[in-house]
């Protein structure tokens, strides 16, 4: 796969943390996902994938972008915690996702996942608590038009492209 990467740290009014952006230039084959019947591509030549790494929430989302800068879809990861160390950012996985659509239609994916980590002790009740907890509040924001990270996604897409950018130019 031929790719390009920028991060940055952003501490705004309206968003504190951590942003990466993935730009797959050239891959060996498309990459498809079905949801209740509807299957379409997240990875192909020219896509990108924006990663939110919000500080001091419990969720990350990816945002992903097919060839033409629309979005395919918004990926919404719940987590125990987010980091940026070491310049990478990464988090700590609590199994629960929610798929959003271009349409408003939300998808929970990995609740099998989430309730198999619990019942073998991969998590405990404080986790497992906090998973459903974060899912319901990001659920409600999405429902009342809050979620302001759809908003700013195209924000910072252009932002680390200017970065992928400058960097080519040098």
């Amino acid at each position: 796969m031929e790719k390009e990467y920028a991060q940055s740290f952003l501490k705004t009014d309206s968003f504190r943390g951590a942003i990466a952006l993935l730009h797959t230039v050239k891959v060996a084959h498309p990459l498809m996902v079905g949801y209740g019947g509807y299957t379409h591509c997240i990875a192909d030549d020219g896509y990108m994938w924006l990663h939110q790494f919000p500080e001091g929430k419990n969720h990350v989302v990816t945002t992903m972008f097919d060839e033409k800068g629309a979005i395919v879809q918004w990926y919404i990861d719940i987590c125990a915690k987010n980091h940026f160390e070491d310049e990478v950012p990464w988090m700590e996985d609590l199994y629960l996702d929610l798929v959003v659509l271009p349409s408003g239609r939300v998808i929970e994916k990995d609740v099998d996942e989430l309730e198999e980590a619990f019942s073998m002790g991969k998590i405990d009740q404080r986790l497992y608590d906090l998973a459903w907890k974060e899912q319901k509040e990001i659920l409600r924001l999405i429902k009342s038009g809050e979620f302001n990270l759809f908003e700013l996604t195209t924000v910072h897409k252009d932002l680390l492209i200017k970065k992928l950018n400058e960097g080519s130019s040098r």
